[in-house]
């Protein structure tokens, strides 16, 4: 018989969502003394707003035996956070159960179960207490959490204070080192620096080698490869596969290749929604590496004018890696109220490797209006952008390619020389003044 750890059955979270009537952010003082008139003979079913139901996730199932890293991935909106808050019992499913075996601590989002009046030492054991450990045990893991963490300087600040960084690090060591039978740890570590992620990457894995389980949703697959060792995929709250994690990486990154996700929805993505992107495709099926790339783009208005906004675009190889980011308010590009307009966006720099990356749509405004995760694809052809071919470990290196060239002075004449012609004699470097 599997030694299960958790053990989902058709579990499934509705949310209800009420929709007031459309109307322009700006009214006059008669406009709104006016509707409150008419509101008063309005009956109550009339003057409610319109109800929807909303499926988060719907019908997913699956067991997770003692031990295993099992990491979760899917686009945005595909419900995985929704699915592990309700494996934390921060929310209550609407259909289905889950069976849960030892106990489970989980980093879901910054500073998640912490008081912000109370120090971060205060906050280790008030953390450790919800988790259910006993002071005693608290206090016998309390140095390694620190150290961990290493905000010791700051261990007797409230945690207020502490940037978004720091409440990263403290949360996760409490939670990894508290020893629970199962760790559930989502996006937050994209907040910490790349040294500290190392950390924690590490330390989920001496988690996982000491017989206890982890649940990992990541956007870095490169990480959900190193780390896991079966994958969930989500689509639109739905199980779309579970299984190896290298078939189910393969089957997610299918996806963007595609294009367009054809089970996804536009009002299904995050963001408050106002305004949607409704298209995104590429000017070309291929482009050199060093050439432009160009993508076109459709919005629509679909909610109320929220005054200024601005686009942004990640570029992103097929690791999960962000290569770029291109935010239209650093070239002075902003957004009035609009019902559609259509628009290019355009990339110069920097060389592109061949191959695939996908490419994330965003609007913004005070907050985030949209977020189209693999909104299209860019694909680079094979041919290398520079005029002398070169054996593959010249090339091998990097995340992208450069515009470069190498200058040295020749010497007596002190002339300046190309390194990137081609030359007959070889240049000694360490003549070079």
């Amino acid at each position: 018989m599997v030694d299960w750890i958790i053990k989902v059955e058709h579990l499934a979270k509705r949310y209800r969502l009420r929709h007031q009537a459309s109307r322009e952010s700006y009214v006059t003082l008669r406009e709104a003394m006016v509707e409150r008139c008419q509101a008063v003979f309005r009956s109550p079913r009339s003057a409610s707003p319109a109800k929807e139901d909303f499926w988060a996730i719907k019908d997913i199932s699956f067991e997770v035996t003692k031990g295993e890293v099992v990491g979760i991935i899917g686009r945005n909106g595909a419900g995985k956070s929704t699915l592990l808050k309700i494996l934390s019992r921060i929310t209550a499913p609407t259909e289905g159960r889950v069976r849960l075996r030892g106990r489970v601590a989980s980093l879901l989002e910054v500073g998640t179960g912490f008081h912000p009046e109370l120090t971060g030492r205060e906050n280790i054991f008030l953390n450790g207490a919800v988790l259910g450990m006993t002071k005693a045990e608290i206090r016998r893991k309390f140095d390694e959490i620190v150290a961990f963490s290493e905000i010791e300087k700051f261990l007797d600040t409230p945690v207020k204070r502490y940037s978004s960084g720091m409440y990263v690090r403290l949360a996760f060591a409490v939670a990894a080192h508290l020893e629970p039978e199962v760790l559930i740890v989502d996006e937050v570590l994209a907040v910490g620096d790349a040294e500290f992620q190392k950390k924690c990457l590490g330390k989920m894995h001496a988690v996982a080698t000491a017989g206890r389980t982890v649940l990992f949703v990541s956007h870095n697959l490169q990480a959900v490869s190193l780390l896991c060792s079966r994958g969930i995929l989500l689509r639109s709250g739905s199980l779309a596969h579970i299984g190896g994690v290298k078939e189910t990486i393969d089957l997610y990154a299918s996806t963007f290749a595609q294009g367009t996700d054809p089970h996804e929805q536009p009002d299904r993505r995050p963001g408050s929604g106002e305004y949607r992107y409704t298209r995104a495709n590429p000017a070309r099926e291929y482009f050199g590496g060093a050439e432009e790339k160009s993508i076109y783009f459709k919005i629509e208005r679909r909610g109320n004018f929220l005054g200024k906004m601005w686009l942004s675009a990640f570029v992103v190889d097929a690791s999960g890696t962000v290569l770029l980011q291109c935010d239209s308010r650093l070239v002075g590009a902003l957004l009035g109220d609009f019902e559609q307009i259509a628009g290019q966006f355009r990339i110069r720099s920097p060389w592109l490797k061949p191959g695939s990356y996908r490419v994330d749509l965003f609007i913004c405004a005070t907050g985030m209006v949209d977020v189209w995760e693999g909104a299209c694809t860019i694909n680079i052809s094979p041919i290398l952008p520079y005029s002398v071919s070169v054996s593959e470990d010249g090339v091998k290196a990097g995340l992208v390619f450069a515009d470069f060239t190498w200058e040295t002075n020749d010497g007596a004449a002190g002339r300046k020389a190309n390194l990137s012609s081609s030359r007959e004699q070889i240049v000694e470097l360490e003549k070079i003044s």
